[in-house]
């Protein structure tokens, strides 16, 4: 036997069941799923970009702290070695003084004041001991030497006969330089005969 069709008129009936209709969606609006290998791969590939950044500014932040030791080391040794620099380039005019001294005293004023100038002959010795203990040294050129611009300070130039462009002819002032730095020139007046 055949079951009755429901009365679509019948309005006790219940409705029918009916298939849910699905829209249908634009290709263009799809969304598929992302393919979680292609995710994975692409974290990874970004955590190493930031790795090798930061790689990167690690290194250079170990290189600028090397360069500051460095920097730091060489400010320390320069200091240990030219900190005395100032006070030995004011101590120079003290030891001219005492030299001018010694050259000005002539045999009548060490025979009258003999103590006076073995005073100053032995404080020009003490000084001269103490600047050369902190490593201050005397530039002394003789006459004849050539002049060197590294080491002296021509204060006047002057022909003279026998003697070449050039060559030392009077010293007026020693010179003097700590390690490898001139503290003060030696002052000189240099030879100005032309060659020949």
């Amino acid at each position: 036997m055949a079951e009755p069709k429901p009365n679509m008129n019948d309005t006790d009936a219940e409705p029918a069941a009916q298939e849910p209709q699905t829209e249908a969606i634009p290709a263009a609006e799809t969304t598929e799923a992302p393919d979680p290998v292609a995710v994975l791969e692409q974290e990874v590939a970004d955590l190493q970009a930031a790795r090798d950044e930061m790689h990167d500014r690690m290194m250079r932040a170990l290189a600028d702290a090397e360069n500051s030791r460095k920097r730091a080391e060489k400010d320390r040794r320069d200091a240990q070695l030219y900190g005395g620099a100032r006070i030995a380039r004011d101590l120079l005019p003290v030891y001219d003084n005492l030299s001018r001294a010694l050259d000005a005293a002539n045999d009548d004023t060490r025979a009258a004041a003999a103590g006076l100038v073995e005073g100053v002959e032995l404080t020009l010795r003490e000084l001269t001991s103490i600047l050369a203990k902190h490593g201050v040294e005397r530039i002394s050129p003789a006459t004849g030497d050539m002049f060197d611009p590294h080491l002296h300070q021509a204060m006047f130039e002057a022909p003279v006969p026998e003697t070449r462009a050039g060559q030392i002819i009077q010293v007026m002032a020693e010179g003097f330089r700590l390690h490898d730095q001139l503290l003060r020139p030696a002052q000189v007046g240099v030879s100005s005969t032309p060659a020949g």
